[in-house]
């Protein structure tokens, strides 16, 4: 099972968006079994969860101090993968979730406020080791802004290749707690979210390559 943990310190990025939407392309595009762990008090992911029709992705509540424990529990029912969605400005905690983490995607929207932001949680997951992937959010097709925002992102680490566009449809309620990609499987929105989902996958195969050269040599 790996472990992605969906964090940035500052709100509004799309840290719950991405959570739902990768966890339904992952099931959708049969990566599965999926389960959910929402760690943000304001409990949004939870809300979405209980409303789905859908039985997956699965959700689990884990305590906090409980969470090592929860995930191995996943590992040995035969969890393909684990997102976990977290709270904003809560760094200590972050900080703690980084370390179970296989992969860590970082929303960022292409904002002054939100590159200015950025270096709080870019130096936590560097300090953890841990490799992470920008995905610029809420973008504007063909700005200037979003070409300066990942030439500004990638001196720090790597940007994904797919941008989430400004999309209504993203920020639609749909009937039974549906994603974009069920509701208009066929739409730009839910073709941008296969193709990150795919994006997050090569991040996350080319890390397990990179950890097991440092395991052969150490």
């Amino acid at each position: 099972m790996q472990v992605i943990v969906i964090n940035s310190q500052k709100g509004g990025s799309g840290k719950t968006m991405l959570c739902k939407h990768l966890s339904v392309e992952a099931e959708r595009s049969g990566d599965g079994p999926i389960f959910l762990i929402d760690t943000d008090p304001q409990g949004t992911l939870t809300a979405w969860h209980t409303k789905r029709d859908a039985e997956t992705p699965a959700r689990i509540e884990v305590p906090f101090d409980g969470l090592e424990k929860g995930l191995a529990v996943l590992r040995h029912h035969g969890a393909a993968y684990c997102l976990i969605d977290t709270a904003s400005g809560r760094l200590e905690i972050a900080a703690e979730l980084f370390k179970v983490a296989d992969l860590v995607v970082f929303p960022v929207q292409p904002s002054e406020d939100d590159l200015t932001a950025a270096p709080v949680t870019v130096q936590a997951l560097k300090q953890s080791g841990k490799p992470f992937v920008f995905v610029l959010t809420r973008v504007k097709a063909n700005t200037l802004i979003t070409a300066q925002a990942a030439a500004v992102l990638s001196k720090h680490g790597q940007v994904a290749e797919i941008f989430v566009n400004d999309r209504t449809a993203y920020k639609s309620p749909y009937a039974k707690g549906q994603t974009i990609t069920e509701a208009e499987p066929k739409g730009l929105a839910a073709k941008e979210i296969t193709a990150l989902w795919r994006n997050i996958k090569s991040c996350l195969h080319v890390s397990m390559q990179e950890s097991e050269k440092v395991n052969a040599h150490g």
